[in-house]
């Protein structure tokens, strides 16, 4: 049984064209003028690639910082040894240590929303990927959180890095702001993340890259974009 759209929805329907294809520039002026929700919604890129991920070279993944920053308080932690452990801290790491943290999340505390650790520590964090890998926790040098320059990739976390993977299906979702944010802001983003996205497009990978993409807010219809517009941004 199909379900009910409520009210709110209905009337969102009504100031969407769900047949039309928008430029970019259309659909960043249409998003803002679809919030209806009690809180700041995020603005949402799905995109539906041309991409085979069972195929190694084609599994994207990836991370940008978003120069307008994604609107969400992040909490960082970070395992390392030594000075790392301070240098995390100096860099606004929420939680920063060794081994204490890797048996803190054994025992199902997690209370994090990024986790960063360095090369020397990855042995270590292995004996818990089966924990943190469902959760998309796991740190991974594709997405900077592997690295020995601690306070760069907290930094990055704090200030506007938005992870991507392509699922099995080569779809990417991520959110890039918030529906608070100015027009120019939630531009400089978008441009941003696709821009991204392309820079990541393999080589093997036949056809059109990007085959659909859409443009909403949290609780909104989306608005279809232009693929060729998007696979065009370099």
């Amino acid at each position: 049984m199909a379900k009910k759209l409520s009210k709110r929805f209905q009337e969102l329907l009504k100031k969407v064209d769900t047949k039309k294809i928008y430029s970019s520039e259309e659909a960043l002026k249409s998003i803002k003028k679809l919030a209806s929700a009690k809180f700041d919604e995020t603005v949402e890129v799905s995109l539906k690639l041309n991409v085979d991920p069972r195929h190694a070279d084609q599994m994207i993944r990836g991370s940008v910082v978003l120069p307008a920053g994604t609107g969400k308080s992040v909490k960082v932690a970070v395992i390392a040894k030594d000075a790392k452990v301070d240098e995390a801290k100096k860099a606004g790491a929420d939680i920063a240590g060794g081994v204490e943290i890797i048996e803190d999340i054994q025992a199902g505390k997690i209370d994090f929303d990024v986790l960063i650790a360095t090369p020397d520590m990855m042995g270590q964090v292995g004996k818990v990927g089966r924990i943190l890998g469902p959760k998309g926790l796991m740190p991974n040098p594709k997405t900077g959180t592997v690295t020995m320059d601690v306070a760069k990739a907290v930094e990055n976390s704090k200030g506007g890095q938005v992870n991507f993977r392509v699922d099995k299906h080569g779809n990417i979702h991520a959110g890039i702001g918030k529906v608070s944010f100015s027009e120019d802001q939630i531009k400089d983003n978008f441009v941003t993340f696709i821009k991204a996205i392309n820079k990541h497009k393999p080589a093997s990978a036949k056809g059109k890259y990007i085959k659909n993409a859409t443009l909403s807010l949290t609780m909104s219809p989306a608005l279809s974009l232009d693929t060729q517009e998007l696979i065009d941004m370099k």
